[in-house]
């Protein structure tokens, strides 16, 4: 039976307002930052800004520290994340819960972690008091002290916490799409707990990892909250520098140049994961 032409509209009519939010809400404001980032105020098209940000002192302090973040926190949250799922998914006494606690901190804004976090590592917050009172440490010891090596760990523990449970949740969402059989044929073939993990279920997790790495990665290069309550300025990032040239310099074409590049190096990140991350039939496709 031929399709009506209601029947074959109908999907469009219903991706229309998801298409309208993202057209006026995020298309519109991008092709605005690119304007301000490429054109001057005469409308000439410039390159002036992006040299500008590039010959900032705090540009490749900022983007070294953003690149560093990026490096250490997906590794860790991935590892973490899929080690959670594998733990609920092997159903042990009490496991059900550990969904909902491992799941907490997407409940918990930037600010709010980034703030939480300031509590553990400030001058006399609850890590020096724990030391201090295990007779560690004579005097509080400064973790956030400006352009430290602890400032920026701080940021990654922090991070760490607040992010891991969004990947989490989509490969445990990954790992319950995965059919029995799958593993049950395996255990016939005498395949062990790591050849299972390394043969069946992450070839089989391969879409939920891609997901789970672009939105992670993309959302890392964005960190901006966290690093602001935990250091002030002790640590710069892309994201904070861009901020900064847009409320206290008032420079909003260099800060729009701030953020073209995080959007290209998001774009860049986007597309070596979807390489990296294909499937055998994807790779024979291309």
């Amino acid at each position: 039976m031929k399709p009506t032409r209601r029947a074959m509209l109908e999907p469009y009519i219903l991706l229309l307002p998801s298409i309208l939010y993202l057209a006026i809400f995020f298309a519109w404001p991008m092709a605005q930052a690119f304007g301000l980032a490429f054109r001057d105020d005469a409308g000439r098209w410039t390159l002036q800004f992006f040299q500008r940000m590039v010959g900032d002192a705090s540009f490749w302090p900022a983007l070294s520290a953003t690149a560093l973040l990026v490096a250490v926190i997906i590794p860790l949250q991935f590892i973490l994340a899929l080690a959670m799922a594998l733990l609920v998914m092997a159903r042990l006494r009490g496991s059900g819960a550990l969904v909902y606690i491992y799941a907490l901190p997407i409940a918990v804004s930037d600010l709010a972690a980034g703030i939480v976090w300031f509590s553990v590592f400030t001058e006399r917050g609850y890590l020096n008091t724990i030391l201090q009172g295990l007779g560690l440490l004579e005097r509080p010891f400064i973790f956030l002290q400006y352009g430290s090596t602890w400032a920026l760990i701080a940021v990654i523990l922090a991070e760490v916490w607040r992010a891991t449970s969004i990947v989490f949740v989509i490969l445990l969402a990954g790992l319950q799409g995965i059919p029995n059989e799958y593993f049950e044929a395996a255990e016939v073939f005498g395949a062990g707990w790591f050849q299972r993990l390394r043969r069946v279920t992450l070839p089989m997790l391969r879409p939920s990892i891609q997901v789970a790495l672009i939105l992670r990665t993309i959302l890392a290069f964005q960190v901006f909250a966290v690093v602001v309550a935990l250091t002030g300025d002790g640590v710069k990032v892309l994201a904070s520098e861009a901020y900064q040239w847009y409320n206290q310099w008032r420079n909003l074409n260099v800060a729009a140049a701030y953020a073209a590049l995080i959007l290209l190096i998001s774009l860049l990140s986007t597309g070596l994961y979807l390489r990296a991350l294909r499937s055998r039939s994807e790779a024979a496709g291309a």
